[in-house]
């Protein structure tokens, strides 16, 4: 059953996500017409990947439509398609305003997709985030602030006090984002250098020691880009930015960002921006579906993100699998863009260096 919103309104992001989370667990029986049950027999279903193949999400989408199929009454072919372009904009508005509204047309989008209408400065308008059918995530992820060990900084009171030197990508780059946003909320003495191409490139120039670190680096991005600097032990880990703390992190000693964050504003102003991280890898259909279709789909990811098989195969491929359910993700993203004007004004001035 759907959360009452009003019930929630007062409800912080992160207990959205953690009800999700919860959620899982639940029963997955919904009573389907009987010509939902049987109307994907013999059919195909189109799986729009808004970016490019060998990417992140290329990866999980492929990873999910080998095995989302099984678990649609009628057993449909799942085909997945690439359509990248305006920053995962365009394979949002196919499948939100082009693709009949028929159930054959499922994809996903970047986060940055999402929360971009709310946030950017001149927004994409083509793709309307809040008026879509959402199925569900399939990951949600944490940032990391982050210092190699010939740095200075070791800690983020440190960071709080002494200059501390991050590599960038480009504006409206999580990397740069994120970093602007925990200088600007915390105070903390971050200066970004701009014009790396990615995350990795970065890394490369950290171990050179052009800078100290990254903020904004994605844990599962970390872990898969530069293994042996956890291994080793070489990495200073100054805050870990989500909803939820990552276990994984707390254990390895990484505080949580709200500790440093002093005003109930400033929090409400991270939480916006963050939220973005809780819907990782999300997945969607047009709204105007039929609603028993978004429900049969919505039960058959969620039994794709249970099923051994697709674990095991997210495993071997190093992809990480923590689900949110489709009926939470909807509400979530309805919250995110029902955010006071005054916070979202903040939140763009946040993420300025």
């Amino acid at each position: 059953m759907r959360p009452n919103r009003a019930a929630m309104a007062g409800r912080p992001l992160s207990s959205i996500l953690l009800r999700g989370a919860m959620g899982l667990g639940t029963s997955l029986a919904a009573a389907l017409p009987a010509v939902a049950a049987d109307y994907y027999a013999g059919k195909t279903i189109d799986f729009i990947v808004s970016n490019d193949v060998g990417g992140g999400f290329d990866i999980y989408g492929r990873a999910i439509a080998r095995h989302l199929g099984r678990h649609i009454p009628g057993n449909p072919t799942v085909v997945v398609k690439n359509m990248p372009g305006a920053g995962g904009a365009r394979g949002g508005q196919y499948i939100s305003t082009v693709a009949a509204k028929d159930g054959l047309t499922i994809g996903s989008v970047m986060p940055g997709t999402i929360i971009g209408p709310l946030l950017d400065e001149k927004p994409n308008t083509a793709f309307d985030p809040s008026k879509v059918a959402y199925l569900g995530a399939a990951n949600n992820g944490t940032y990391l602030c982050a210092t190699l060990d010939h740095s200075k900084t070791k800690t983020f009171e440190q960071a709080l006090t002494q200059k501390t030197i991050m590599g960038g990508v480009a504006t409206g780059n999580s990397v740069n984002d994120i970093a602007f946003l925990v200088k600007n909320v915390t105070g903390a003495q971050l200066e970004v250098i701009p014009g790396y191409k990615g995350t990795l490139e970065i890394a490369l120039a950290v171990e050179r020691r052009e800078l100290d670190g990254i903020c904004g680096w994605n844990w599962s991005s970390a872990k898969s880009q530069k293994p042996e600097w956890i291994r080793e032990h070489r990495v200073n880990f100054l805050a870990q930015i989500g909803l939820q703390a990552n276990d994984e992190l707390t254990k390895l000693g990484a505080p949580e960002i709200w500790q440093y964050i002093k005003s109930e504003e400033q929090r409400k102003i991270t939480e916006l921006v963050v939220s973005q991280q809780a819907f990782e890898r999300p997945y969607l259909t047009a709204q105007g579906v039929a609603p028993e279709l978004v429900v049969l789909l919505r039960n058959a990811f969620t039994a794709t993100m249970r099923d051994p098989q697709f674990l095991a195969d997210a495993e071997k491929t190093g992809i990480d699998i923590a689900p949110l359910p489709g009926a939470e993700l909807q509400d979530l993203v309805q919250r995110v863009y029902a955010t006071p004007k005054q916070i979202v004004e903040k939140a763009k001035t946040a993420l300025k260096p």
